[in-house]
């Protein structure tokens, strides 16, 4: 229940992170090239907003398995092996975040405590940079499953996008549309 709630939020937290970038972003090139005039804050905004669709988006990714894998080694070996080599790599990178997350947690107490705000926003920078450590927790959360799920057999590894496979189904689909025609 509690991870069902996470993934609508992370979903409903993208989405509106991608529109309002969108919007922000065409609007903002409307007024210059339209109107020969602009926001003067949009650039900034749009440059946060983007780093926090690609934080939340990473722990998405991983989730729904988008990410694109370089396996073709990892897939020679038998389904145990698989499951070391992956459990090795979800530690790694959990020690990865681990090292994010302090570092960040030290950066953005620094600057909660300076009180600095960003150049254009009346934001605070430490608010603004808070999805460095929020999109490193995610992801955190996102390696623990997984390595769970690795230790327990019910996955060899990360779930990766298979273009390859994607291509072939689209190619064949592609022929059987041009025989019926």
């Amino acid at each position: 229940m509690f991870m069902r709630i996470i993934n609508r939020i992370e979903e409903a937290v993208i989405c509106i992170l991608l529109v309002a970038i969108t919007i922000l972003v065409f609007a903002d090139v409307v007024l210059r090239f339209g109107f020969n005039m602009g926001l003067m804050w949009s650039q900034e905004l749009t440059l946060h907003m983007s780093a926090w669709f690609v934080l939340f988006g990473t722990s998405y990714g991983l989730k729904v398995g988008s990410h694109i894998g370089m396996d073709a080694f990892v897939k020679l070996f038998s389904f145990n092996t698989r499951r070391l080599l992956s459990g090795i790599a979800a530690v790694l990178a959990l020690i990865y975040c681990y090292l994010v997350l302090y570092g960040s947690w030290i950066y953005l107490a620094k600057m909660k405590k300076i009180g600095i705000t960003m150049e254009d926003l009346p934001i605070p920078v430490w608010l603004a940079n808070g999805m460095l450590f929020l999109g490193f927790v995610f992801l955190t959360v996102r390696l623990l499953i997984l390595l769970f799920a690795i230790i327990t057999g019910k996955a060899d590894g990360f779930k990766h996008a298979d273009e390859a496979k994607e291509s072939l189904a689209l190619a064949k689909e592609i022929l059987k549309e041009e025989e019926r025609s």
